[in-house]
């Protein structure tokens, strides 16, 4: 077993500090980041404990009406906040989506963001071809069996899917992440956070070395009354996502006044489509219309032997979600 060491951060600056040397990782709740461990493929030489940062696991108000969730908030108690609730209610149940009561009990906001790929052959440490867990070494999903994986933005290196149903919902939501480390504080918009795979898969966000996650921004709220997050899996707890939909409406009368779309399931991370929204503004919920608007979200698609289902299946997701964000039977 390989030795490891652990700290207990005080505050940010120490955490910094600490987390800026090669092999730490920052833990909160663990339940991604032990599991990894356990399997053998994440291999920290440090852990650095932030689960004591004072002022990291508050959710409080922004002088523009907006809502900021520390980094150490637990998923449970976001999902069940009642500001979370009323004015962001497709986050709320996109939390609630997600693992089981026991995960989201322990399960940070903070760790969610940083949750790795489900893929088996990354998890399957059997597979030595995994360009995620060890870069260079090719992709054994390519030959494998490929169900669950990416059918947009995927690369020749990597076709494996971001897993967290919260960032779906965030992606919808144009919230930001804001991080500190060595060279300060930064806002990172949070379709600037994850990255695509190309030719470097290892890397799943935008984060530098050393900064350490403290809260998401949301904007204020425009979709209290018109949003639906659909999540499409194989059994109806404790699974990921298929292809899951975060709809997000302003409506002006029975037109679309502004609408957001997110996808999980089908990418290296989450997916806003930006086409299908455009093709809504404007526009009556008819399905005629809805599908026009939803096929445009998998242009582009390249589906793997055993996932092609995904493309039809993403489209009728976006039609059911968008539906009932708009308040149809």
């Amino acid at each position: 077993m390989d030795a490891i060491s652990y700290q207990r951060a005080a505050d940010i600056g120490s955490a910094i500090q600490a987390g800026s040397h090669p092999g730490t990782v920052y833990i909160g709740g663990g339940t991604n980041l032990l599991d990894l461990m356990k399997g053998g493929v994440a291999r920290p030489a440090k852990l650095v404990d932030i689960t004591h940062i004072g002022g990291l696991d508050t959710i409080t108000t922004l002088p523009d009406g907006g809502l900021r969730i520390g980094a150490l908030v637990r998923n449970s108690d976001a999902a069940n906040h009642t500001w979370v609730r009323e004015r962001y209610p497709l986050l709320s149940q996109a939390f609630l989506a997600g693992a089981s009561a026991q995960l989201r009990n322990m399960a940070t906001v903070g760790g969610n963001l940083m949750q790795r790929t489900r893929c088996y052959y990354f998890y399957d440490t059997a597979f030595p071809q995994c360009n995620k867990r060890n870069p260079g070494s090719g992709c054994a999903a390519l030959e494998g069996n490929t169900r669950i994986h990416a059918i947009l933005g995927a690369s020749n290196q990597c076709i494996a899917t971001n897993p967290s149903d919260m960032s779906v919902a965030l992606a919808a939501l144009d919230a930001v992440v804001r991080v500190s480390g060595r060279d300060g504080e930064r806002a990172i918009p949070f379709a600037e956070f994850h990255r695509l795979p190309g030719d470097r898969p290892d890397l799943d966000t935008t984060l530098k070395p050393g900064e350490l996650i403290t809260a998401v921004d949301l904007p204020p709220p425009l979709f209290a009354d018109h949003s639906k997050y659909l999540k499409v899996r194989d059994r109806a707890s404790y699974a990921f996502a298929l292809v899951s939909v975060a709809a997000a409406l302003q409506m002006d009368g029975n037109t679309v006044k502004t609408a957001r779309i997110a996808l999980g399931g089908v990418a290296h991370k989450p997916w806003r489509a930006n086409a299908t929204e455009a093709a809504l503004i404007g526009k009556t919920l008819d399905r005629a219309t809805l599908q026009s608007a939803a096929a445009l979200a998998v242009q582009g698609a390249k589906p793997q032997r055993d996932n092609a289902f995904k493309v039809t299946l993403a489209q009728r997701a976006i039609v059911r979600a968008v539906e009932q964000a708009g308040g149809a039977a």
